[in-house]
């Protein structure tokens, strides 16, 4: 080791640090006093007690929730770290490792077959070793469409990868590629005739597409995608010349599925996949992307493996990270879809605690992490136990195992029917696949569980985010889908909170105290938040339209304490938004869009929890809409809110505003008109006022959607009179309750 070259750096940026260190600790001592302040009520003489007890209660649980929720970002906050690789560390190419590409489809209808084809073109694409790159295509589905589609891609990739090596093309996604003004030899007339010819042929590719997705619309289709038999198939195989340039093999994979056999969403298909590459190629690192997150960077591969490849780390590094960007996202972004907080902030603290979760796609995993390492004289019944009957894969699980599968261009029909086994629904049953060994089925979320699990074994993971994004997808950009989005990953993460799973009780093995309080953190966020926001969005309001103080004068010291916490809130979000190179106008959206999501997504994923939980309801997985409309694009990227939603996530909107407009303009009358004493009024309701007056402003998109739009997308009639109606009732029942 004397001669070791490190293939990667780690910095901690020490300004954040202090920063942020300082913050918590004077943010912590302004909620101590408001700690004290709230319990003192409770220890008054009875007769000076002139406020109701339960109102003061729930306001004090409201805050006290907000207050934990914040404490547990300060885990993130405490040591950012950020990561640099050098590729041109890596040893020879004939040394590299191999990597299986899993790129996942659920859904034709809601996933455009045109993206999801430049993603299986993208990776076929990464400057990697063509001989060791393996790209597999998970057809949920089952469709016939998708096979065809994977075939003409696969006919298109023999040009069009060599193409993009010839001439060190930075952009390997042809949609991306021709749409830009990348000319890479602008001044080689030889570079222009090709890459017009590529043009061509790419946009042949794309009316072939089109035109197969739309014959599977009107044909009767072959399979129902909830009931099909599996179907496995090398792509490679059909092809009888002999290539100049070599180009990664491309498989289609299709699993069984029948109604009887839970499928176990995207996680069960990544076990299938797992299985069946282990047959293939059996590659030690593998590549997981989404169907529209294509590869923006072909380098990727080669700056994860400074990790995977560097004898220090590569030991106990499961899998390195890179975030999820999108190429869709407008200047204004009103949703929030670019998960800025997420990919920006929190994962840097994450992976200064001991390395971020799976974040879905874009991560480089080991698959011993996921599987295990087993040698040959391990107990075979032993393992058949844990990974089902099939002898050929117990033979992939040991260390020395080279796959056979292809042999002079033809792949082995024994072994092909052994692989469509692997794939069938029934293999699991009675196994540890999903459970110890895999990804992991406990809930929706299955990246979030299977990376807390391998944490707790002891493995570390780190978090890559360059310059140059490595991925680009396609988020959604309107409120029903995200929406809709939101609302499954929030139920996947509270039925971890409320399960023995959850990091406060299951503890950890392996993991630092901080490293399992991050986890803590994004498991409790949605429940924590949807609490406290319905607790300030609707208590003291309540109380002020019946004219009950529930914060100090502002003539009173105590006063002072809420306007520093809030203050102090709102300066450092700000902070983080001038760091990370953001505008005002990011800052607002986000605070924004947090409400709305507290009431709505947060609401309705944790309900959905804790239902399935009491076995109420069963867990569903909705894949989301990535199909885009013309029209709600164009709102998108006016900044124009698309409320053409369903009426479950408008309604609690408008009644939070409705109800805040009722109590401050019930205030406002009071302090006026009513009260002979004006000044007095408003010295004590100020608080409260202010509140509602917050959240009016901060959500005018909503009240501009319910009485000044006329358009399509402005909130439905329907919906704001079924919200006055809920509204009174909240206004009655909740004074009579409260006050």
């Amino acid at each position: 080791m004397e001669n070791y070259v490190p293939m990667h750096e780690c910095r901690v940026h020490k300004i954040s640090i202090i920063v942020n260190r300082t913050h918590a600790i004077l943010h912590s001592i302004a909620i101590l006093f408001l700690i004290h302040y709230r319990l003192s009520f409770f220890f008054q003489h009875p007769p000076n007690i002139t406020i109701p007890t339960l109102p003061w209660l729930l306001i004090f649980v409201s805050e006290l929730l907000l207050c934990l929720a914040w404490l547990l970002k300060q885990f993130y906050r405490w040591r950012p770290v950020y990561r640099t690789v050098f590729p041109e560390r890596l040893p020879a190419d004939d040394k590299l490792p191999a990597i299986d590409v899993f790129i996942c489809t659920a859904d034709p209808n809601k996933e455009p077959s045109v993206e999801v084809m430049n993603t299986v073109i993208s990776a076929m694409a990464l400057d990697y070793p063509p001989e060791k790159l393996h790209v597999y295509v998970s057809d949920d589905a089952g469709s016939d469409a998708t096979l065809r589609c994977t075939k003409e891609v696969w006919n298109f990739a023999r040009y069009w990868v060599p193409f993009c090596r010839k001439y060190g093309l930075v952009t390997a996604c042809p949609d991306v590629y021709f749409s830009s003004s990348e000319d890479g030899f602008k001044g080689s007339s030889e570079f222009k005739a090709e890459r017009k010819k590529m043009e061509e042929k790419y946009e042949i590719l794309k009316q072939r597409i089109r035109r197969i997705v739309q014959e599977n619309h009107t044909d009767v289709p072959v399979n129902n995608k909830l009931d099909h038999s599996s179907i496995i198939e090398v792509i490679n195989e059909y092809h009888k010349e002999k290539d100049e340039v070599k180009i990664p093999i491309l498989v289609y994979v299709s699993r069984e599925k029948r109604p009887s056999h839970h499928h176990n969403f995207k996680a069960g298909a990544l076990n299938v996949l797992l299985r069946v590459s282990a047959m293939i190629s059996n590659s030690p690192y593998i590549l997981v992307l989404d169907c529209d997150m294509h590869c923006n960077d072909p380098t990727s591969a080669r700056q994860a493996m400074c990790y995977h490849c560097d004898p220090q780390t590569s030991q106990f590094i499961a899998f390195v990270q890179f975030p999820q960007t999108f190429r869709n996202i407008s200047e204004d972004d009103i949703y929030d879809s670019q998960l800025r907080f997420v990919f920006k902030i929190q994962w840097h603290g994450f992976d200064g605690a001991g390395g971020p979760t799976i974040s879905g796609t874009n991560f480089y995993i080991k698959r011993e992490a996921l599987l295990g390492s087993f040698s040959k004289q391990q107990d075979l019944m032993a393992l058949k136990r844990s990974f089902g009957p099939s002898n050929d894969f117990i033979k992939t699980l040991v260390e020395d195992y080279k796959p056979c599968f292809i042999k002079d261009g033809e792949s082995s029909r024994m072994l092909l029917e052994h692989a469509n086994v692997l794939a069938s629904c029934s293999y699991e049953d009675q196994t540890t696949w999903g459970t110890k060994v895999g990804f992991l089925y406990f809930c929706v979320l299955e990246d979030y569980f299977t990376g807390f699990t391998l944490h707790r074994k002891g493995w570390k993971s780190v978090y890559l985010y360059p310059k140059r994004p490595q991925f680009l997808g396609i988020s959604t950009t309107n409120f029903n889908e995200t929406s809709i989005q939101w609302t499954r990953w929030v139920s996947g993460l509270t039925s971890v909170t409320i399960s023995r799973f959850c990091p406060l009780i299951c503890g950890p093995l392996k993991m630092s105290l901080v490293h399992l309080m991050c986890y803590l953190e994004v498991a409790c966020m949605p429940l924590l938040c949807c609490l406290s926001v319905w607790g300030f969005a609707l208590i003291p309001q309540l109380c002020l339209f019946n004219g009950i103080p529930l914060y100090p004068k502002i003539s009173d010291s105590n006063f002072n304490i809420f306007s520093i916490i809030f203050i102090s809130a709102i300066s450092k979000s700000l902070y983080d938004i001038v760091t990370t190179g953001d505008q005002f106008r990011v800052w607002k959206n986000e605070w924004r869009i947090w409400m709305v999501r507290s009431v709505t997504c947060y609401t309705y994923g944790s309900l959905d929890a804790i239902l399935n939980k009491l076995g109420i309801k069963e867990a569903s997985f909705l894949p989301t809409n990535k199909v885009t409309d013309d029209e709600q694009v164009k709102l998108y990227e006016m900044g124009i809110f698309d409320f053409r939603a369903a009426t479950m996530f408008l309604a609690p909107l408008v009644v939070v505003i409705l109800v805040n407009f009722a109590a401050f303009v019930g205030a406002v009358f009071k302090a006026l008109v009513v009260d002979d004493n004006g000044d007095r009024y408003w010295e004590k309701m100020f608080g409260q006022m202010f509140l509602s007056f917050y959240i009016l402003v901060s959500n005018y998109v909503i009240i501009e959607g319910m009485i000044i739009r006329k358009d399509k997308a402005s909130i439905p009639l329907s919906a704001t009179l079924w919200s006055v109606v809920f509204s009174v009732f909240i206004l009655l029942i909740g004074s009579a309750i409260l006050c």
